[in-house]
């Protein structure tokens, strides 16, 4: 009762809410085509390599939103580059890239002005969310639920059979990017909530929690959605009655639904494959 009288008495909780409910979601809905597509690795590269744009957005006096997307977008089109005309792997030219990135990031960060700031950018404090950092969410949700609702299909189709989507035709590459840009975006959603530093929890816990429990791609979205707002309500209940960080404790939250998914999941679930497996045994013996 405490945390809902609160929530309709400051208005830096109002925004702290609304804000992790929307950054739980798209995080949820982005983290069901990574995860799918095997790109867990290029979210966290990209989560890490905003980093100097971060810091240059703070030293120059602007939103970070700007930085962080250029040099979002830079890293996934460097991953792309170095993959494509070297003998460098993918996983590679990841680690090569976001490291370089990251490093930079650091090296920046000494020399920015605010360091505390940039603090909270690396770990999240939901609770300094700005009204402007609220519209920017509000904005990037709406670009990432229309563009997977318009390219839901084309998107279904690369995820799960690339060969396929290269016999319709379908532009595999731009795809890629696409959605490379969408992950970037979300990234930049989720800075002030849960930080660089566990952003890429968020995209992949939810989705991974949503794809133990359905083999559909909608009911996985929607899944995938729901877990990561609950997170956000959770784990900012508890980071405010119990003075935690917000972003750790949205994380812990997500973590919490994926153990009893992968504990209860009536297909998937551990124990539910133990008790069948054991009437299984049971079964053969009384034949």
């Amino acid at each position: 009762m405490e945390f809902l009288s609160g929530i309709l008495e400051y208005g830096f909780l109002q925004k702290a809410l609304l804000t992790s409910v929307m950054v739980g979601m798209i995080c949820g809905i982005i983290g069901c085509f990574i995860i799918l597509r095997g790109m867990a690795l290029m979210g966290d590269a990209i989560s890490h390599a905003v980093l100097p744009g971060v810091a240059l957005s703070y030293m120059l006096g602007i939103n970070f939103f700007f930085g962080a997307v250029v040099t979002g977008v830079l890293t996934a089109l460097g991953i792309g580059y170095v993959s494509q005309n070297s003998r460098i792997k993918n996983d590679s030219a990841i680690g090569i890239v976001f490291t370089s990135f990251f490093a930079v990031g650091i090296i920046l960060i000494t020399f920015a002005k605010s360091s505390t700031d940039l603090y909270h950018i690396l770990f999240g404090n939901v609770l300094a969310v700005r009204a402007s950092d609220m519209w920017i969410t509000l904005i990037i949700g709406i670009v990432i639920a229309a563009v997977v609702y318009l390219f839901y299909k084309e998107l279904l189709v690369s995820s799960f059979d690339p060969v396929m989507s290269a016999a319709y035709g379908l532009p595999g590459r731009l795809i890629h990017y696409l959605l490379m840009t969408l992950l970037t975006l979300v990234t930049v959603a989720s800075l002030q909530t849960v930080g660089i530093i566990l952003v890429v929890a968020m995209l992949i816990t939810p989705a991974s929690t949503a794809y133990l429990l359905t083999n559909r791609l909608w009911v996985m979205i929607y899944l995938a959605a729901g877990f990561g707002a609950l997170s956000a309500v959770v784990g900012l209940y508890f980071s405010v009655k119990y003075n935690l960080a917000s972003g750790a404790a949205i994380v812990l939250a997500s973590a919490v639904w994926f153990m009893l998914a992968l504990a209860f999941s009536p297909k998937q679930g551990v124990l539910w494959r133990h008790f069948r497996s054991r009437r299984k045994k049971a079964a053969l013996k009384g034949l």
